[in-house]
């Protein structure tokens, strides 16, 4: 039987989410590229800065670049990074990725529900709605169908603190 911390089986369990984040970490922007943006004066110029980064790929499918646009394209990185990352963390890494997401959970729910008050298109509301935050579509859709009635809050209730991880 090997000794714990022995070499065969030192990081044994979370040597793959280390090298990943490790080289994530790379991936990081430094203060001469923040210094070179702060330069910018037309987003061409932004758009040309970053093609020497690792946000080039997420620009490429961007033809007329706005900053929603790139705004977007940078939350779409971090979502798809954030995700994979989380596909291949065990216990206890895996719990903490998990609480991470809870903030944009509650934030999406409070976004839905507001909306839903205010008489906003459902669409329109899921759309604006984090993507780390995100539910299954059913869900989503159900949060915001609430009937203000005892009843209907009562199902609000089962549905955000029962249903979701939320709770």
């Amino acid at each position: 039987m090997s000794t714990p911390g022995n070499m065969a089986t030192f990081n044994i369990l979370h040597g793959h989410v280390e090298s990943l984040v490790r080289g994530m970490r790379s991936s990081f922007l430094a203060d001469a590229d923040y210094h070179h943006l702060t330069q910018c004066e037309t987003l061409d110029d932004v758009r040309l800065n970053l093609s020497e980064t690792d946000y080039e790929d997420a620009l490429a499918d961007m033809n007329a670049l706005i900053p929603t646009g790139l705004q977007k394209a940078a939350v779409d990185k971090l979502v798809t990074e954030f995700q994979f990352l989380r596909t291949q963390a065990i216990d206890p890494l895996a719990k903490f990725l998990d609480f991470i997401t809870y903030e944009y959970m509650i934030e999406n729910v409070m976004l839905l529900l507001k909306g839903t008050l205010s008489g906003r298109d459902i669409n329109e509301l899921i759309a604006q709605c984090h993507p780390l935050g995100m539910f299954k579509e059913s869900t989503m859709r159900s949060i915001p169908t609430f009937e203000s009635t005892p009843r209907g809050y009562q199902d609000l209730y089962q549905t955000v603190l029962v249903d979701t991880p939320v709770g």
